[in-house]
């Protein structure tokens, strides 16, 4: 079973058991998928699901940092929930102590020498970690790995 059928039956799931969160939440994915799939005019692929999937919880990362800030705790919590929702359909995250690895391996690949390298670091990792690691925190961990070189 692909990933947009498992999302479906999911969605069927959370409507009978009367899950109002994971409804909404599988509800706003699909209707994403909808709107890549007018967007590309074509079926999506794994992939696609996958990056779609990503790109919500990504959001959802984003707005947890911002109802932080101003102290909306309501907000957070609501927000936190519906991004394990969306964890859940995407491969195991990478935790920062891997990612921190990964990046002294590349860069020693590279024989990067300091920040100016990032560009070098970065291009080598990501194809690596896409949809397995947020890209801001492998940017800062690069980053201060680079800068204590």
């Amino acid at each position: 079973m692909g990933l947009a059928e498992r999302l479906d039956e999911d969605l069927k799931s959370a409507m009978r058991e009367q899950n109002e969160l994971r409804r909404s939440v599988l509800r706003i994915v699909r209707s994403e998928l909808h709107n890549e799939e007018k967007d590309q005019q074509k079926s999506l692929d794994e992939e696609s699901v996958m990056a779609v999937i990503n790109k919500l919880a990504k959001r959802n990362r984003e707005s947890i940092e911002e109802f932080k800030k101003g102290n909306r705790a309501d907000l957070v919590e609501r927000e936190e929930a519906e991004l394990q929702v969306l964890l859940e359909y995407l491969p195991q995250q990478f935790t920062e102590e891997e990612i921190s690895q990964l990046a002294i391996k590349i860069v020693q690949e590279t024989a990067s020498k300091g920040p100016s390298d990032k560009g070098k670091v970065m291009s080598a990792i990501m194809p690596q970690v896409r949809g397995k690691a947020d890209g801001a925190i492998v940017n800062k961990i690069v980053m201060g790995i680079l800068e204590n070189l």
